[in-house]
């Protein structure tokens, strides 16, 4: 599943071609993706002019000067294709703007979804509202996470994954993070000590902007709109190394499930 840096990587390269734009056409090929596409949505979208991009945890926003915002999840398998030569079974959703580009958005699994907000409620509208900090933002800090945690009996692992406690993390980011700040993923987030969430968040930080910066981790579907792989996957230091040495001490890595998804990490290194 893309996660924040691949929603991220994408969100920049749809603004080369998106802000400022006007949508000259839009087209949907089928009723829906994970769920219906909004009542409207070709509507709404024809002759808007995109005002500006942004991303809010694994969500890409496209606002427009129609006082609404089509919000996009790439769910499982989804990408943005730009200039597509041919438009194929899976491009769900086509958008062609006034200066000639045709972006579309391409999802063969289709358990994304496309939405339309009203621009000024998107803090409140159910997804973001109760979701926490961004963990790029100035919002993450040691005092936050160790307020959220507090008395939490939960795996930290698990409760980095929660949206409401850090917006947007993924189980790629939090294995990288936590081997980072040497933190056992099985820790209950309570007994966390603030030392080590105080080195959390910097590693937190880190990670993403490493894994932006080489355009996200191709795992199976995702690509970056131009059709660019993400190189990041080359830098793990311990997702998907199971049995492999660590890079700081040579142990071998081990992996378990937790809340039905698989953890890597050193069993010598975090504690």
């Amino acid at each position: 599943m893309p996660e924040l840096p691949e929603v991220e990587t994408t969100v920049r390269g749809l603004a080369r071609f998106l802000e400022g734009a006007t949508l000259s056409r839009v087209t949907t090929h089928r009723a829906d993706l994970r769920r219906p596409f909004p009542p409207g949505l070709v509507q709404v979208l024809t002759g808007a002019r995109v005002t500006g991009l942004d991303r809010r945890a694994k969500y890409g926003l496209v606002h427009t000067d129609r006082a609404q915002t089509m919000v996009f999840h790439l769910g499982m398998s989804g990408r943005w294709r730009i200039e597509p030569e041919t438009i194929g079974k899976h491009d769900h959703l086509v958008l062609e703007t006034s200066a000639g580009h045709r972006l579309s958005l391409c999802d063969p699994r289709r358990f994304g979804s496309v939405d339309l907000v009203d621009t000024g409620g998107l803090a409140l509208w159910p997804p973001f509202a109760a979701m926490g900090p961004e963990p790029l933002s100035d919002g993450l800090t040691a005092a936050h996470l160790a307020k959220a945690l507090a008395g939490r009996i939960a795996a930290i692992k698990l409760m980095l994954l929660d949206q409401r406690v850090v917006a947007g993390l993924g189980n790629i980011y939090v294995c990288e993070a936590l081997y980072r700040a040497r933190i056992h993923p099985e820790k209950a987030a309570g007994r966390v000590s603030r030392a080590a969430l105080e080195r959390l968040v910097p590693a937190i930080r880190a990670v993403l902007t490493e894994a932006i910066a080489a355009g996200g981790s191709t795992l199976r579907d995702y690509a970056q709109p131009d059709g660019q792989l993400g190189y990041f996957a080359k830098a793990f230091d311990v997702y998907d190394r199971e049995g492999q040495p660590c890079r700081s001490c040579s142990a071998p890595l081990r992996r378990i499930a937790q809340g039905g998804r698989s953890t890597w990490f050193c069993a010598r290194c975090q504690r």
